[in-house]
């Protein structure tokens, strides 16, 4: 009778389990004490009353016309603000190439280098859904090759789905990925990894050839099994229309504000980055963090230069008596 509840309770434990989400359910963390003068990161386990963005509830939003937000980031901190902050979808995005490790363009960028971003991001985001990107020569070869990155991406990113660019042509490299278990976002219009191709970073779908070439390609990724698509550079009117006769999200970045959702590079729209840097049309800087972060390290190099820092606020106290046993101590030495 005893063996049976144990069997009753234990089975009462796994069903719970499986109801969460894997990044929800969590075994206690034990108290720890810290021997380093940083500070402790900011813990970003979810609150009680907050659940994980998940693709049901993206589809939700779809379907309610709610529009879903995303935002690019690129280690713990960004990814920690972009969740707190209430994003509903957090991308790795490979322009992380250009934005923080300095590389002239995204095709630079290496799948490892990628996963090791995806992993510090996935640390931080336990709410919001995570997007990791597959860098170019990691998915074009051959829909196996695009598998097996994408299942890395996953497996060693702890991201919750995978983004690649193009259309029609990889149609049969996303049903490969969908198939095997692994939510996908596409990319069509502009696509940065190509824009050697594409004559560098110009508007698509604005001729009625490459309009109709874009809506062939956002149908094509539907019916492949990608869950979204986002659609870059792209005209508005041509945006929306396209948003309107698919069955699946939008993500528009300067594709005006009639698809499904927007998507923005943190940096970008912070303004982390001096004034006089190139930023496309389609970016809209919400902040000036470049102007004050400025400020700030001027502002503690003055200090330091003219001992104002550290103050006695920032001091710790000593004990005279060690002081002064100090001082005997040196001048016995010397």
């Amino acid at each position: 009778m005893a063996a049976n509840t144990v069997v009753s309770q234990t089975l009462r434990v796994v069903r719970l389990a499986s109801r969460q989400s894997t990044r929800s359910f969590r075994l206690p963390h034990t108290q720890q004490c810290r021997q380093s003068s940083h500070a402790p990161a900011p813990s970003s386990l979810l609150a009680k009353n907050q659940r994980p963005v998940t693709l049901q509830t993206l589809q939700q939003m779809y379907e309610g016309n709610v529009p879903i937000t995303m935002l690019t980031a690129h280690n713990y901190p960004s990814a920690l603000l972009a969740q707190e902050a209430g994003m509903d979808v957090i991308l790795v995005g490979d322009s992380l190439a250009m934005v923080s490790l300095g590389m002239s363009d995204t095709s630079e960028v290496t799948l490892d280098e990628m996963i090791m971003h995806a992993r510090a991001v996935s640390r931080a985001a336990t709410r919001s859904f995570t997007i990791g990107d597959l860098p170019m020569g990691s998915y074009e070869i051959s829909k196996e090759q695009a598998l097996a990155s994408a299942i890395r991406m996953v497996k060693e990113g702890r991201v919750q789905a995978v983004k690649l660019e193009g259309g029609h042509e990889m149609a049969e490299s996303i049903h490969k990925i969908t198939s095997a278990g692994i939510p996908l976002c596409a990319h069509i219009g502009l696509t940065p990894q190509r824009q050697h191709a594409l004559g560098g970073f110009r508007v698509q779908g604005n001729t009625l050839d490459k309009a109709t070439s874009l809506f062939k390609d956002a149908k094509a990724v539907e019916e492949a099994g990608a869950f979204a698509v986002v659609l870059e550079c792209v005209p508005p009117d041509i945006a929306e229309e396209v948003t309107k006769n698919i069955r699946i999200p939008t993500i528009g970045i300067g594709a005006g504000n009639k698809t499904s959702g927007q998507v923005l590079v943190q940096i970008d729209m912070l303004g982390v980055r001096p004034a006089d840097s190139f930023m496309p049309k389609f970016v809209k800087k919400f902040g000036s963090v470049w102007d004050s972060s400025f400020a700030a390290v001027q502002e503690y190099k003055n200090g330091v230069t003219d001992r104002s820092y550290p103050g006695p606020e920032h001091w710790y106290k000593s004990d005279p008596k060690v002081l002064k046993a100090l001082q005997d101590f040196i001048r016995a030495e010397s």
